[in-house]
């Protein structure tokens, strides 16, 4: 018998039984007064119980709109050199075509994530301020994630785009804005969440040290570097804020491992195209054979039955920890300002990393070959951002990383953008021209957002 039979079934003989019952004996307002456990009503939030279950959900949303959904993490990284679609979502196949339309459904998921988190890390620090004023920590790490937010969203999609209005009782239509105001919102998130980040408990050290790794981000995003690295003086070796699993598969997987490793919709991209031909400006993440992007062919193809595969193993397992701001982003950031400075050093503070130990997600790194200067300020560029592309691999910087190459140090496209001018070799057509995603179109529903202001870096 099929699960839908019985259902009907039951339900006939539930139907039969209210029938045979005595009428008399019910009371009609007790029958419409039906409790409702799965309501949560705006007062049922106004305690410290509440506040506690809205910053739980939040940290819940952080890691959607990071390593849990398919994130603008995926998607930035599909639209560069990260990864490469193995799939017959068409979704998939345009944003590995730099061909992105507003109405792809999956980038709207993935937008919406980010500001989702946004919006409730900002209602649970206002709740925790006041029901548990004196959790500064957990109100730290809210603002943290509302930052996070702002920087992830400035980061990946294009200029212009709209950040509710936070200012009043409820959320509300917010215009679009710059991208560098949006920089400077998410600046102005980690300065919050460093004001509370004071104690010497784990959650507030944890908040200190990603609230300056984060920050000195935007800060370089804002082409800002000296004020950058003063950011990362004090952060230890062995920072790490981890994103982390339960130990039992399915309940919360990794989804790097779960849309790679598992479903094989994602496959790791190489310069040296494994389908024909070389994708210009894309990195060898799979040829080069290096440490901190190990990979495996563990199936011959990806989903799609035709695109040949290969999986990473950075984060090998289904609960393998996820860094979403550590040392190394730190070191990486210093280096980058020492180069602007033209301070010798950034190429000591790269070695040092190279040399470890260096930690990233489930690997360790150590003993890796000293880079030497190449000489040229164009050729020294590429190679930091070389280092940090395969640092970062798989964590939602390469994107923003190559928009700000041609925004701060004035690369063009073509000598940035993976395909740029070239011929995907799955689709035997043109890469197109996207520097960035698109606010969905979704959007357009706000009646102050008339879409995006530009589609530059």
């Amino acid at each position: 018998m099929t699960p839908y039979i019985r259902n009907v079934r039951a339900a006939g003989a539930i139907a039969a039984l209210l029938l045979v019952a005595p009428l008399a004996s019910c009371d009609r307002g007790t029958m419409l007064a039906v409790p409702q456990p799965d309501i949560v009503n705006p007062s049922d939030l106004n305690s410290a119980d509440g506040a506690e279950g809205l910053r739980v959900g939040t940290i819940r949303n952080f890691k959607w709109m990071t390593a849990l959904d398919e994130s603008s993490w995926f998607y930035g990284g599909l639209l560069v050199d990260d990864w490469k679609s193995a799939d017959t979502f068409t979704q998939r196949d345009e944003t590995d075509q730099r061909n992105v339309t507003q109405e792809n459904s999956l980038v709207t998921v993935a937008y919406r994530d980010i500001h989702r988190a946004r919006v409730q890390a900002y209602q649970a620090a206002k709740a925790l301020a006041t029901y548990k004023p004196t959790a500064k920590n957990e109100i730290a790490e809210m603002w943290f994630v509302k930052g996070y937010a702002e920087m992830q969203s400035a980061l990946d999609f294009c200029n212009g785009q709209p950040f509710a209005d936070l200012s009043g009782s409820a959320p509300a239509y917010g215009p679009g804005i710059t991208q560098t105001d949006a920089f400077k919102m998410a600046a102005a998130s980690f300065d919050s969440a460093l004001t509370y980040a004071t104690g010497t408990d784990s959650i507030s050290l944890r908040v200190k040290y990603s609230a300056q790794v984060t920050k000195a981000r935007v800060f370089l995003a804002l082409g800002q570097q000296a004020n950058a690295a003063a950011l990362i003086t004090g952060i230890p070796r062995t920072f790490s804020f981890n994103l982390t699993w339960p130990a039992s598969q399915g309940k919360e997987d990794n989804l790097i491992w779960g849309l790679n490793n598992s479903a094989r919709r994602y496959t790791v991209q190489d310069s040296a195209d494994s389908q024909g031909g070389t994708i210009v400006n894309s990195m060898p993440f799979v040829s080069a054979k290096d440490p901190r992007v190990p990979t495996s062919k563990t199936s011959k193809f990806g989903f799609d039955g035709v695109t040949p595969f290969d999986a990473q193993l950075v984060f090998g397992t289904f609960n393998a920890p996820v860094p979403v701001a550590n040392w190394v982003d730190g070191q990486l950031a210093l280096a980058e300002a020492q180069l602007a400075a033209n301070n010798p050093a950034w190429l000591a503070t790269l070695n040092d990393l190279r040399n470890g130990p260096t930690t990233i997600g489930s690997i360790t790194v150590s003993g890796m070959a000293p880079l030497t200067d190449p000489g040229t300020a164009t050729a020294q560029w590429k190679l930091l951002f070389r280092e940090r592309a395969f640092w970062t691999f798989g964590r939602g910087q390469r994107l923003g990383d190559l928009r700000r190459m041609m925004r701060v140090y004035n690369f063009t496209a073509a000598q940035v953008m993976p395909g740029e001018g070239g011929i995907n070799p799955r689709k035997s057509s043109a890469y197109g021209p996207d520097v960035n995603l698109p606010v969905p179109q979704a959007e357009l529903n706000n009646p102050l957002y008339s879409g995006c202001i530009d589609r530059k870096p």
